[in-house]
This record gives structure tokens, sequence and C-alpha cells, in this order.
């Protein structure tokens, strides 16, 4: 094996370039000076960037954790001139999966076929993939609106921004509607916490989406188009910038094309961060130049929309869908997953989880299969706890329901939601009445305040919260947190009020007993709560090392070098900030 006829792919997504992959790509172009060298986006495994993938004439070999130590290893290796550090192999053509595990073999890609398979910003390279041959079949064979409309009918995909709504069914309202002009708007103002699914999307497979676009309007009737992107998401503005002027240099775009009478534009609308805009209608509204408020429905926006026109609002990960079902027909897309929730759906895997990043799964598939044969389960040493599932508006689903199928009613059995496909995982060492204020006080400082019950409602179980955590709550409290949010759920005008209480209902539900520990006996089960909890050093255990005196913020620890029978915490001074805990080498300090 030589530094020849390599090909040297790497990963530079966002969390690529966050890791170092820029660094990496410079000093692999020093070192194999003679390797074709190739960037994409994220293939999902943000757990091992920097991803590397070195391929030569017989094999291909995939390393993750690529740093400026192991760099020289894998290179050896490449040239020949060492064996294969197989501890940063995560597969091979020859080994299969190693260090990946599961985490690419159990999925099953349709959305995100593309994602670290291609360059994200050359157009030929998506056509080498049946880039734009959809869109071509529609135009060339002659396919109504009406025939497209059918085949996503038959495909029974439902929206994947959160509420499952029949993608055929939304189209087929528009369709029908009169309107001197139509609009699609393609939703990518991704605000979950922890949610990644449609800045992967953009980032690695721009051009997808632009089809996807394209296909929905056409179906609709629409002329012009809109994507709506956070301006957090700089890299995947960037790339969707490109893909509209290189597929308009092809005539993929724009006026009559393919030679055809459809005609269709699009504009980049940057989002300001507004969590409520991801609720349709105060997406409209941002897009108008407007704040950005949920307006009364009737009417939809698909009878009056954007600027007063038919308009359908679909989001980033439906529309990478599409391409794909007018290739391989609605069929072959609803014989994946079950009955009533078909196809798959991308989840962002973070939190407690070992294998965290981006995945795609069938629908059908359990949350345990999800955490353990693709997520590697726990991240800690602790024990899964819970998971939160659809973001701030979802809900936390207990260990004993992680064999719960992930498809729209089972996952809305357990009173959380499917959302967008944010999935938080939580392990033995978290407070599940701190998660609920966490989540809570996101939704509550995200309401536009448009609803007085969502306004204010959320202030009240936000203070109720607060006092829990802070040891001062009453039994009275959990009773009235209970009753405000079914309160909320049922008066909130738009999506973000009414499913803003579901992570404290589904806590209350599930792990009930906890609020009760923080009311009737002052603690916090977790050891999370500041108020609820005291650090004390174990001088058994205790080297007088001096470190925790050295990194105390407040000045609270006190003994002499050495001499660890000396060493304590002032609990009157102490504000339990944990920076002890942090630096404490041997561990030798007690949270309880």
């Amino acid at each position: 094996m030589s530094g020849a006829n390599l090909t040297v792919t790497v990963g530079e997504g966002t969390c690529g370039i966050a890791a170092g992959a820029k660094d990496i790509a410079t000093q692999l172009k020093k070192r194999l000076p003679d390797a074709t060298f190739r960037t994409v986006g994220c293939v999902g495994m943000c757990h091992q960037e920097v991803l590397v993938e070195i391929e030569d004439d017989s094999a291909s070999y995939l390393w993750g954790k690529v740093d400026k130590k192991n760099i020289i290893k894998i290179v050896k290796f490449h040239k020949g001139e060492a064996p294969a550090p197989e501890e940063f192999l995560v597969r091979s053509t020859e080994k299969g999966d190693l260090a990946g595990g599961q985490y690419l073999s159990r999925q099953t890609r349709i959305a995100l076929r593309n994602v670290g398979q291609l360059n994200a910003t050359n157009i030929e390279q998506y056509k080498e993939r049946d880039g734009y041959k959809a869109i071509s079949k529609i135009l060339s064979d002659g396919l109504t609106p009406e025939d497209v409309i059918e085949e996503v009918k038959v495909a029974n995909i439902r929206g994947r921004g959160g509420a499952g709504f029949p993608a055929a069914t939304k189209w087929a309202f528009a369709r029908g509607a009169e309107g001197e002009v139509k609009y699609l708007v393609c939703n990518g103002d991704e605000g979950d916490p922890g949610a990644f699914m449609d800045r992967s999307l953009l980032e690695g497979d721009p051009h997808n989406v632009l089809e996807g676009m394209l296909i929905a309007a056409y179906a609709i009737g629409a002329s012009k188009g809109y994507a709506y992107i956070r301006a957090e998401y700089p890299l995947a503005v960037e790339h969707f910038g490109k893909a509209i002027e290189d597929a308009k240099a092809a005539g993929l775009l724009g006026d009559n094309i393919l030679g055809s009478d459809f005609s269709f534009d699009i504009k980049i609308k940057q989002g300001a961060g507004a969590f409520v805009c991801g609720e349709e209608t105060a997406l409209l509204a941002s897009i108008e130049g407007e704040r950005g408020m949920p307006r009364i429905r009737p009417p939809f926006p698909a009878i009056k929309g954007l600027f007063g026109m038919p308009t359908i609002i679909q989001n980033v990960e439906t529309l990478s869908n599409m391409p794909w079902i007018i290739l391989n027909g609605g069929e072959a897309y609803a014989n994946i997953g079950t009955e009533t929730s078909n196809g798959t759906k991308v989840f962002a895997l973070a939190g407690a989880i070992a294998r965290g990043g981006l995945v795609e799964v069938p629908m059908g598939m359990t949350i345990r299969e999800l955490l353990e044969d693709i997520g590697g389960g726990s991240s800690t040493k602790y024990p899964l706890k819970a998971v939160q599932l659809g973001g701030p508006s979802g809900g936390c689903i207990p260990a004993s329901m992680f064999d719960t199928p992930i498809d729209y009613e089972s996952i809305n059995a357990t009173g959380a939601i499917m959302g967008s496909g944010g999935l938080v995982v939580m392990d033995e060492k978290s407070c599940m009445v701190d998660i609920a204020k966490y989540f809570l006080e996101f939704t509550q400082l995200e309401s536009c305040g448009k609803c007085t019950s969502c306004r204010v409602g959320t202030v009240r179980m936000r203070e109720i919260l607060t006092r829990i955590c802070d040891g001062e709550g009453t039994m009275e409290d959990i009773d009235n947190l209970e009753t405000l949010a079914e309160q909320i759920k049922s008066s909130s005008l738009c999506g973000l009020g009414q499913t803003a209480p579901n992570p404290v209902l589904t806590t209350l539900k599930y792990f009930r007993d906890e609020y009760i520990a923080h009311v009737k006996e002052q603690k916090c089960p977790a050891a999370v709560c500041k108020g609820l909890i005291t650090h004390t050093i174990i001088q058994k255990d205790c080297t007088g090392c001096t470190l925790c005196k050295k990194y105390c913020p407040v000045d609270c620890i006190e003994g002499e070098l050495k001499k660890p029978e000396t060493w304590v915490i002032d609990q009157e001074v102490c504000i339990n900030c944990g920076m002890c805990v942090e630096v404490c080498a041997p561990d030798c300090i007690l949270v309880a």
C-alpha cells in the first residue's frame, strides 16, 4: 500500500468543523500530496468527529476521532509503513463495523441517503446519485400535479415537522385553492435544544431539499418559494444558496424548467431564531416582515397563507423524502414502517448517549433499539432513566417504556410527541423536576405573548417549579402545577402554548415521586437541585491536594496541605456550584 491512488474524504459539516476538520484536512493534504481529496457533510456520527474516510484500490477505511496525534499513525498505515491503528477504525470494507457498532448498519437512510456521500456544493455529484431525475421524470413523462399528489398519498408520508399531518392532504387543499400566486415554503427554522436534523440535511444535501421543493411546488401549482432557514445556520444558508445558483444555471430553477411550462423560483429568508416561528402562521408573518406571532385558523395557510395567497409550509425532512418517493414509487415508501406511520424518521441523539449524532430509522423501531443497538446505550456509568422526545414541546418517556414503538400513535399515547426528531437522553443522575423546569423556562421565554394563558400561565408554572427545586414547594403547588398545565394546553392559540406543559405533565405522570421527594423530604433524589443538596468532604478518601480550595469561587473550603483530616466545607458559605466535584481527582466529595 502506498500514498498514491488514495481518495481522502473529510467530513466538514458544522460538527466536523467544530472538532477541527479544516486543520485535519490541511495536514492530510501535506502528508498525502498525491491523494484525491473530497469534502462531504456529516454522515451522522457526530460522536466520532473528526471523521476521515480513505480509499485505496482495494478497500476503504473510515477513521474516527482523528486528531493531530493519531493522524500520523493513520497516514503511516496508508503508506504501508505501519499496521492499522484499529482503535480509531470505525468501519472498513474488510472488517465491517468496528467502533461504529451498528450505528450505520441498523439505519434505513432515505432523507439522509446522500448526506456524507457527496460534496454538498457540487451539483454534478448530486446528479450522479440520481439527483434531479425525479423532477425530470415528472416533467418528461407528463405526470400531472394530481398524479404527483396521488403518489405522495400512496406513500402516506406525514409531515416530519412535528404535527404529522398527511402531506398529500395538505397539498390537495392548496392545489384546489384559488389564488393569483401560490407559495411553497420550506421550514428550516429548527429551534429545539439538541436538534440538528434540518441543519445537517441543508448542509450535506441541499440539492435534495431543493428538488423536494420543486416536486411540491409543481404539485400545488406554486410559482414562488421561500426557504426559511435559521440565521444561526450559516453553513446551511451558504450551501443552500449555492444550490439555488447552480440549479438556476442548469435550467432546473426559474422560468420554463427543463423546457416545460413549469416555472418556480426560490428565495432564502433567514430567521432570527424565534422558536415560535416554527409554527406555520408565525413563520409566514416573519417572511412578510411582521413580528412572528401566530394567527387564528381557519383560514388555514393552504387556503390563505403568505401575502394572503394559498401556501404550503413543509419542513426540510419531509421535502427530502420526495425525490426518492417519486423515483421509487409511493408503494415502496409505504412498505417501510408501520401501517399508520410509514417510511423513516430522522432523529438527533443527544445527551447521555454513547453514540450521539444523526440517525434515520424505519418507523416501528422501538426506543430501546434506537438507544442501545444504534446509540450504544449510556455514555456515563449510570443507567438510562428517560428520554425527552419532541423537544421542549415533547415529553419525557421513562426507561420502563423504552419498548414503545416509534410511531405517531404510540408516542402520542405516552404523553410525548414525535416532534421534529430531537431526542435528548437522560441517565439516573438527571433530576426530572429540574428537566421539566429547564424546558418550561425555554418555552416561556420563547412565547410570543399573544395568549394570556401562555404568556402568564407559563410564568406561573416556572415560578412553581422554581420553588419546588429550591425546596420551598408545597403539595398544593404540585396540584396547581397540574391544573395550570391542563388549562394552558386547552386554551392557547398555537402549538407552542398547547404543548409547552408536556414536559411537566409527563414528568408528573411518570416521576411524581421525585416531585413529592422535593416537597415532603426536602431532597433531590438525583442530587441536582442546588437548594436541596450539600457538598461534604469525605476525609478518609481525601488526599489534601488543595485543588478544591483553589477552584472554589466563594472560598468556602479550608484545610492544610496533605492533611486530609483538616479539610471541611463551610455550609453557610457554599453555593453548591459543584466546582469542587469537577476538580477532585479521587472523588472524595459527597453530594447529597
